[in-house]
């Protein structure tokens, strides 16, 4: 430290404003607190900073009179925060003595002397080597300046000129990359980008083109500023060049950490114009396709063209490299879109680089990274484990890049190979017999006929005893066999054998069986499949569902793989089909409980009343083939339905039981005797044709069909929504509608995660996006009867595509369910953060609905909302809000501590990443130390927690499968919104929960309870009224207990599931009527 310059006042003041300088505070923190200690003096005192280039100038005057100037080397700068620690913390409050000060400035001088010298960032000084070598123009101008000291000719002239101080700062582009602070150096404000980021600008600002810090924040989120202080790093990029880069972290995702960001930076501007430092860039490509960019390199503006890229000022412009489409990402993906539109990524190759390509999200419409790394795999197990699949797409030959679709399995060889395996198990009953012996009365009685084939018959008996249920009624027909099945006895036990002299047919066996059968329900099963684990139970409890299912069918997929049918379709001539035949056994049609016409006899579960009633199958089909067509006709004849469902799944050996060439003659016999018995039911059916398949596959009847259209499939966990969209789908699926979901966004979530949260007869196409809505369209013309398009700005984007398809879609059948209007959480949010106005309210409300027209019914979520849709000019609205019923935790008051947070949180930029992080830094420091916050839900990739890091308070947990113990063992449930739309889901619920809640201003307008009995109000970005009323509910047991009444009887009375409902079909009953 410099000598001080006396212990006057401004003598006092400035020897601190030194200390602080020296030991790594920040420019506004040296001002706060030399301001604040001059309040408590009495004065009020300027401060200027200048940057002298080997030094910073400190000027202090104070209102007094008295002036202090001293000049802090930049040598002897550090970063030390246990140092100035005495002084911020004494600023911090709200007044002081001198006597304080001095006492505050005694400590730091003591650990300013005790302190090592610690390290420097390699940005802090100027490099005059560096900078003649960047700027060779300058020795000639410093001789004609008769200029020999560079140190004074950057001051006096590079400084203005715009140069860069050494490799490590690139000046333009920190002023084109940060525009508030080119406005501030040309307002004579600041005095350059680089003294901008020396004193402020090193907190949170990137300082270079190849090195982006919010990239390794998110890679590194330990890296809090707090703990970096700690060790000695001014900040994210001095922990780069010093630990970063030598050990091979990634800085920059088009910098490769193979290389050193050191030696690069150094030979900058002088590189080739095709400097590249990753596979993800190509820059000769580049170079070809934007033939401007040479120009522009050749005119000194940029390096080179990786430089140009990562620094120009339209960056979605250009693509790095022909297999990345910024166009067709940020179309196909819409939070990418958002998330572009509001500055959290530069470009959408930057996304997909960080997070897309984890998500297995396309760069491009010829490339699927998936496919190519599965391809890859089947020759190369360990590609499965490659981290980076576009990497080594870029780096393979081009033949390798073509993914198609896996070849299929030749069938044949599967076919033997499906033998092989059941010979091979054969010797694993020599000893212990399979025993279907029950030990009480059967609630299932199995069919089963063989002729010869022994040993796929004992496979298909050892699964169905593995994945059987316990008691079964097993009875087997021999049809006049001549291998080892003469001998069934002596393999299974249990099981009742009928012998036949000759073979007498699958028709008569079956019969014969039948009358023997005692059991409840009752399985045709053939003897050349194996069941798939739980498919007999969850045939029963399908069976057992409605009381008007008469038999349940399943998946069956054959022995290559493949779907031999999904369910099967009666055609109008008398033929069949099995639905989806060839297809993959994953694809969305083929995995929802739907209605069929008939389905395989291969696996057929009945109830034997029935069967019984109709007398089994018909004699005039023996000896095969029709019957179970002939079968199913008649129970939907008797009003009873055929229900294929995708959870029971079997692999066949098709046509393993029979000759084929004789079967073929047989179903063509049989076809005349079906079509002559059954045209009052034919002449109903479609016609046969490919394109009719999707109406044929269930029989029409009265069920109404709707298009549910939602960015992604509603999963209730995802928050943002999707638990309303949720509970929409449940009750339509619950008043009888066939629901197919459509997403707009591509998804990359789990399909067991998908399937998992929706109704199982719900048609979800989850391998679709919006660039598919017009195909799907054509090939479903006139299909559904309603079109429910979930958020009002997916209704603007697919609005042409469903104005040019008028023919194929319900005239009078469109609902927008707006899910909230979004205009007063925009206006909010800009108001919140300081941004530019929106337009007026009434406007942007009218702009955000412009779309709107195009509906024949509008949704609200609230009446608030409902009235604002009303003043844009629609009266067509409805409101549905949130179905939920209480469901109090039982832990009491004394029982419970701590609060909680729960809500998704999608990007940075969304509400409740707004509200937590304001909440932490600001409502917490004003509540005791011990008070605890738990944060839950959802988060996505792009969200880190770094600048909240440090808060030894905070337990952040993601996603929760159950949140009711969360609910149970915390105390209070905090929502400290400062900008929002809609109605707060996270609110309902925890109040259903039995958790009372301090929600923010606009939450408690939005749900409309009394403040006091209901809910409590933490007030409009005051800090200290949140945390008072926080303290309030926390520590008065009886207004904890009120509230929590209060708010479950809100939930009672205004969310009640009945009231939901019929509100519900009130909308969609009103549609169907005018259609």
């Amino acid at each position: 430290m410099p000598t001080p310059p006396g212990d006057t006042v401004v003598g006092l003041l400035l020897d601190i404003a030194c200390l602080l300088l020296s030991n790594g505070a920040d420019a506004p923190a040296i001002e706060n607190t030399v301001g604040a200690f001059a309040s408590c003096l009495g004065h009020d005192a300027g401060l200027t900073i200048t940057y002298r280039v080997d030094a910073f100038l400190l000027d202090i005057g104070t209102s007094s009179g008295e002036q202090a100037r001293h000049a802090v080397p930049i040598a002897t700068m550090r970063v030390a925060p246990s140092v100035i620690e005495p002084l911020l913390a004494l600023a911090g409050h709200a007044s002081c003595t001198q006597d304080d000060i001095h006492a505050a400035r005694a400590r730091a001088l003591r650990r300013d002397a005790a302190a090592d010298p610690g390290h420097q960032p390699a940005w802090y000084r100027f490099d005059p080597d560096w900078y003649r070598a960047a700027y060779p123009f300058v020795a000639e101008q410093m001789v004609f300046l008769g200029c020999d000291d560079v140190v004074a000719y950057f001051r006096d002239f590079g400084i203005g000129l715009g140069h860069s101080p050494n490799p490590f700062f690139d000046e333009a582009w920190y002023r084109t990359a940060h525009p508030d602070i080119a406005r501030l150096i040309a307002d004579g404000v600041v005095q350059n980008g680089f003294v901008h980021y020396l004193t402020t600008g090193f907190a949170d600002r990137s300082p270079h083109w190849l090195f982006d810090s919010g990239l390794y924040r998110r890679a590194h989120p330990d890296l809090s500023p707090e703990g970096l202080a700690i060790r000695g790093y001014r900040n994210l990029y001095d922990h780069y060049l010093e630990v970063g880069d030598p050990s091979g972290l990634r800085g920059q995702w088009l910098f490769d950490p193979s290389g050193r960001f050191r030696q690069v930076a150094a030979s900058l501007p002088h590189v080739a114009p095709t400097l590249s430092l990753s596979p993800c860039f190509d820059a000769i490509w580049y170079l070809k396709t934007y033939p401007e960019v040479a120009a522009l390199i050749a005119a000194g503006a940029y390096s080179c063209a990786l430089h140009h890229y990562l620094a120009n000022p339209t960056p979605t412009r250009f693509c790095a490299t022909p297999w990345f489409s910024e166009d067709y990402y940020r179309v196909f993906y819409e939070d990418v879109d958002s998330a572009l539109r509001n500055g959290t990524f530069r470009t959408g190759y930057e996304h997909f680089l960080e997070f897309g390509l984890r998500e297995w999200r396309r760069p491009h419409p010829d490339v699927d990274l998936r496919a190519f790394r599965d391809r890859l795999a089947r020759t190369n197990p360990e590609m499965r484990l490659e981290p980076d699949p576009f990497r080594f797409w870029l780096a393979v030959p081009a033949d390798l890049r073509i993914a198609p679709a896996p070849p299929r399995i030749d069938e044949a060889i599967s076919r033997d190979a499906f033998r092989q395996a059941a010979e091979d198990m054969l010797l694993l009953h020599a000893h212990e017999p399979i025993d279907f012996t029950p030990d009480g009365p059967a609630d299932l009685a199995v069919v089963m006929v063989a002729h010869n084939r022994f040993s796929l018959t004992m496979q298909a008996l050892a699964a169905l005893r593995t994945g059987g249920p316990g008691n079964m009624q097993v009875i087997i027909a021999d049809s006049g066999s001549h291998d080892e099945t003469r001998h069934l006895e002596r393999y299974v036990a249990g099981a009742r054998i009928i012998r036949f002299a000759r073979n007498v047919g699958y028709i008569e066996a079956c019969n014969a069986a039948l009358r023997m059968v005692t059991a409840p329900c009752t399985l045709y099963l053939n003897n050349d499949l194996i069941v798939e684990y739980g498919a007999i139970a969850r045939a029963l409890r399908r069976l057992h569902a409605a009381p008007d299912i008469g038999a349940v069918g399943a998946k069956i997929v054959r022995s290559n793989g493949i779907l031999q049918e999904a369910g099967s379709i009666l055609w109008r001539d008398g033929t069949t089909s099995g639905y989806l035949r060839d297809r993959d056994p994953a694809t969305p049609e083929a995995n929802f409980v739907r209605e069929a016409d008939y389905c395989s006899g291969a696996f057929l579960l009945a109830r034997t009343g029935l069967l019984h009633q109709l007398d089994g199958f018909d004699p005039a089909f023996s000896p095969a083939y029709y019957e179970e067509v002939d079968l199913c006709v008649r129970m939907r004849k008797a009003g009873y339905r055929v229900v294929y469902d995708p959870s029971v799944m079997v692999r066949h050996l098709e046509y393993g039981s029979s000759d084929t060439d004789h079967s073929r003659v047989l179903m063509h016999r049989n076809h005349r005797v079906f079509s002559d018995r059954h045209r009052d039911i034919l002449r109903y059916c479609q016609p046969r044709a490919a394109g009719n398949a999707i109406f044929a596959r269930s029989p029409r009847g009265a069920r109404r069909r709707i298009l549910y259209i939602e960015d992604r499939p509603p999963i209730r966990r995802h928050g943002a929504g999707y638990a309303r969209s949720n509970d929409i789908v449940r009750l339509m699926v619950e008043m009888d509608y066939q629901v197919t979901i459509f997403p707009i966004l591509m998804t990359d979530t789990p399909l067991l995660d998908i399937y998992g949260a929706l109704p199982d007869s719900v048609e979800i196409l989850h391998d679709r996006h919006i660039g598919m809505l017009a195909d799907l369209i054509r090939e479903r013309p006139g299909y559904y009867d309603l079109v429910w398009v979930g958020r009002t700005h997916n209704l603007a984007q697919i609005l042409p595509i469903l104005a040019a398809s008028p023919a194929a879609l319900p005239v009078e059948g469109f609902i927008l369910d707006t899910e909230c209007i979004a205009a007063p959480r925009t206006a909010e949010r800009a108001r919140v953060l300081g941004l530019a106005s929106p337009p007026k309210l009434d406007q942007a409300v009218r702009d955000e609905l412009a779309c709107a027209y195009f509906c024949q019914q509008i949704v609200a979520v609230s009446d608030h909302d409902a009235a604002l849709v009303r003043s844009a000019g629609y009266d067509n609205v409805a409101v549905l809000g949130h179905m939920l019923e209480p469901a109090p935790t039982p832990s009491g008051w004394a029982e419970r501590s701590g609060i909680l947070f729960l809500g998704a949180l999608h990007d940075m930029e969304s509400p409740n990443y707004d509200s937590i992080a304001w909440f932490i830094t600001q409502v917490m420091p004003r509540m005791p130390a011990e008070m605890h916050l738990t944060i839950a839900g959802h988060v996505d990739p792009s969200v880190h927690f770094s600048a909240l890091a440090g808060h030894g308070r905070v337990t952040f947990l993601g996603a929760v499968d159950d949140p009711r113990p969360l609910y149970d063992r915390h105390r209070v449930f905090v929502a400290p919104t400062r900008f929002a739309g809609g109605l707060p889901y996270k609110v309902h619920e925890a109040a259903a929960h039995g958790l009372p809640v301090v929600a923010s201003t606009v939450l408690c307008r939005q749900v409309g309870w009394d403040v006091g009995t209901d809910i409590l109000c933490g007030g409009s970005d005051d800090p200290q009224c949140f945390a008072d009323a926080i303290m309030a509910l926390y520590e008065d047991a009886g207004l904890w207990r009120t509230v929590r009444d209060g708010a479950i009887g809100r939930i009672a009375r205004e969310n009640d599931p009945h009231a939901y409902r019929r509100r519900l079909a009130d909308i969609l009953e009103k549609l169907l009527s005018m259609g």
